[in-house]
């Protein structure tokens, strides 16, 4: 049963309220996260719309399962489609999604970079046993590369043991430094390591003259060496969005 006082502590926020909120406190842009934006789509695009007419950019933080009917729908208020990719096979999504046809979300999320031309992020959640292996890890890395582009970011992130996974224990850092090498060996420039604050895998290094051009610290970020999307080092474009 739900908690009810949880329940009653909530409250509607229009789309109109919803940008009015954003600017009033200064943001650029808004992001739809956490809960999957999909599931209230008419909301996300309707705030979408009146976020683009006042200027604002937008991300979806989504898990790609979505027609490429829905995505039109959207796609044209979106700047951004940060999709969750599980991992490479049918036995993972099978066995922790209980989805079919998971390709689906591959086709979906070319369409977002190549038809809507959407910066496109990939977040891929490292299990221990599930997803963690080098042929899964490696065809993951290379279709990002060869479908979305070498610049395309790939987010390997720290699992935690939660909900129905309690019994799997945290990714090692081992593993996740294993899998950010396999995505640069795939030939992906921008491949990082989540949830583990502090570790160096979370800068942004140019892959010309490898100087940091972005620094971060769990939620902090420094800017270090930008020139809009180019280092300003030595102008290698880096693929980097400003709102």
């Amino acid at each position: 049963m739900a908690d009810s006082h949880n329940i009653e502590n909530c409250r509607e926020l229009s789309p109109e309220a919803e940008i009015k909120l954003a600017l009033d406190h200064g943001c650029r842009g808004l992001a739809w996260t956490y809960n999957e934006p999909a599931v209230w789509f008419e909301y996300t695009l309707e705030s979408a719309r009146l976020a683009k007419q006042q200027g604002l950019y937008t991300v979806y933080v989504t898990n790609g399962y979505a027609t490429q009917e829905a995505l039109d729908m959207i796609a044209p208020y979106l700047d951004a489609w940060r999709v969750d990719i599980k991992g490479f096979s049918d036995r993972l999504y099978r066995d922790l999604t209980k989805i079919p046809r998971w390709q689906e979300i591959l086709k979906t999320t070319e369409r977002a970079r190549h038809k809507w031309n959407m910066h496109v992020e990939v977040v891929t959640n490292i299990i221990p046993g599930m997803n963690d292996d080098e042929k899964q890890l490696g065809n993951l890395a290379a279709w990002i590369h060869d479908n979305l582009g070498e610049l395309t970011p790939w987010h390997v992130t720290r699992f935690y043991p939660q909900y129905h996974l309690t019994g799997i224990p945290a990714t090692p850092v081992s593993t996740l430094e294993r899998a950010y090498n396999i995505g640069h060996q795939a030939g992906l420039k921008f491949v990082y390591t989540g949830n583990i604050p502090g570790h160096p895998g979370e800068n942004t290094v140019c892959y010309s003259c490898r100087r940091t051009v972005i620094e971060r610290m769990g939620f902090q970020t420094r800017l270090a060496g930008l020139n809009g999307s180019q280092c300003r080092f030595c102008g290698a474009e880096l693929n980097i969005r400003n709102g």
